[in-house]
C-alpha cells in the first residue's frame, strides 16, 4: 500500500515539474495553469465581424473566464461609444477619422482582427453567376442603369439571359463600416461616384431602399425580386445568396473567397495597420476587401479602470490575433496574413497602463 502511495505521489510530482517547465505563450497564459478569471468586458460596433467575434468570445470565456458582451450596432456606433468611454473597446470596419480621433482626447490603437469582403448579392430568376465591373456597379447604385438586361450588363455576361425587369438597389440605412468599404472602393474607381456621393459610413443615396445592418440588407435582398445590394460575405453565404465576381485592377473577374480576400492584403502594410485594401494592386485579390479592427485607448489608465483589467483586455486581443485565428476560415473570414502578424503584435504591445507595459 505504501509503495502505491509513493508511486502515485512521484507521478504527480513529475507531472507538476513538467507543467511548470513549459513556457507559456507571451500574452495569454496557459489556461491549465491559471484560475479562470471572473471579469466582464463590453464592446460595441461593426456588424461585419459579429459572427466571428461571437465565436471567439465564447471560446475565450470557456478557456480563460472573462465574458465579453458585444453589441453589433455598426461601426459608427462603436466609435461613438468608445469616445464616450461606455465600452472597453469598439469594433469598426472603417478607421477613425481625424475629427473622431480628436474627440477621443487620447491615442487610439487600431488592431486588425481579420479581413472580410463586401460582396454584391442579387435576387434574379435562378440566380445565374454574374460578372460586374466597377463602371457597372457605380451606374447601378447611381441609378443610371435601371434594367437587368441593360447592354452594359449583358455585354460582360455573355450566354446568360437576364430579365427586362427593374433593378432595386438595397443599401445600409445605419452608420456602417461595410458602407465605408463599399463607398471607398467606388470613390477610387468612379469619378462620377466620387463627385456625387463620396466615401463615408453614412451616405446620401441617389436611389434605393435602406435596411439596418448586414442582416437587414441580406434579408431585404432575399425578399425582393430584382434586388441588388452590398453585404458582408458571410451574410450572403449563410443565407445561400449568390455573389457576383468583380473585375479587379489587374483585369480579372474575381470571385470573393477566403483566398482572394487574403490575396488583397498581399501589399505593403503600414506599421499602424490603418490601410485601405479596396481596389487592391494584388493581381489575384478581390477588390472590395478590407480589415476589420478592434479599437481601444492606448493608455488604459482612465476612469475607474485598473491594471488587472487592462492586462486582461490585452490578453484577449493577443488571443484573438493568435489562437483565435483558427475560427476565421470556417466562418468565411480571411485570417491576418502571416507576414503581418509581427506588426499586429507590435501594436498590441503599445497598449499600456499609465505608461507601464502590459505584455
Amino acid at each position: 500500500m505504501k509503495k502505491k502511495i509513493i508511486l502515485a505521489l512521484s507521478f504527480a510530482f513529475l507531472a507538476l515539474l513538467f507543467a511548470c517547465s513549459q513556457k507559456p505563450q507571451q500574452g495569454v497564459q496557459d489556461s491549465s495553469l491559471v484560475e479562470l478569471i471572473e471579469m466582464d468586458f463590453l464592446g460595441a460596433g461593426a456588424t461585419f465581424p459579429f459572427p466571428l467575434y461571437s465565436k471567439m468570445f465564447d471560446e475565450y470565456s470557456r478557456i480563460r473566464g472573462p465574458k465579453v458582451n458585444y453589441n453589433a450596432i455598426g461601426s459608427g456606433g462603436g466609435i461613438s461609444q468608445l469616445i464616450e468611454k461606455t465600452v472597453d473597446f469598439g469594433g469598426t470596419d472603417a478607421p477613425m477619422k481625424e475629427e473622431e480621433l480628436s474627440k477621443a482626447g487620447a491615442e487610439i490603437i487600431h488592431v486588425p482582427i481579420c479581413l472580410g469582403a463586401v460582396v454584391l448579392s442579387y435576387n434574379l430568376p435562378d440566380n445565374p453567376p454574374l460578372n460586374l465591373t466597377a463602371e457597372v456597379i457605380a451606374q447601378i447604385f447611381l441609378g443610371e442603369i435601371t434594367k437587368w438586361n441593360d447592354p452594359k450588363i449583358t455585354e460582360i455576361n455573355a450566354g446568360i439571359s437576364l430579365p427586362n425587369t427593374e433593378i432595386i438597389v438595397v443599401h445600409r440605412s445605419d452608420g456602417s463600416g461595410t458602407t465605408y468599404i463599399f463607398s471607398d472602393y467606388m470613390t477610387k474607381v468612379s469619378r462620377d461616384w466620387a463627385q456625387k456621393v463620396g466615401t463615408g459610413k453614412s451616405l446620401e443615396w441617389p436611389v434605393g431602399i435602406g435596411a439596418n445592418g448586414n442582416p437587414g440588407v441580406a434579408g431585404q435582398i432575399s425578399s425582393t425580386p430584382g434586388a441588388i445590394g452590398y453585404t458582408e460575405l458571410i451574410y450572403a453565404l449563410s443565407n445561400s445568396m449568390p455573389v457576383a465576381s468583380v473585375r479587379n485592377k489587374a483585369g480579372k473577374f474575381i470571385v470573393p473567397t477566403i483566398e482572394s480576400v487574403s490575396a488583397s492584403a498581399d501589399v505593403n502594410l503600414p506599421k499602424d495597420m490603418i490601410v485601405s485594401l479596396t481596389d487592391t494592386e494584388a493581381e489575384d485579390g478581390y477588390p472590395i476587401s478590407g480589415f476589420t479592427w478592434i479599437i481601444l485607448y492606448r493608455d488604459q489608465n482612465y476612469g475607474e479602470r485598473d491594471e488587472k483589467r487592462a492586462k486582461e483586455l490585452v490578453n484577449l486581443l493577443w488571443w484573438m490575433t493568435h489562437e483565435g485565428q483558427v475560427y476565421c476560415e470556417e466562418l468565411h473570414y480571411a485570417p491576418i496574413p502571416q507576414k503581418a502578424v509581427e506588426q499586429v503584435e507590435d501594436l498590441i504591445k503599445l497598449v499600456n497602463f499609465g505608461g507601464k507595459e502590459l505584455i
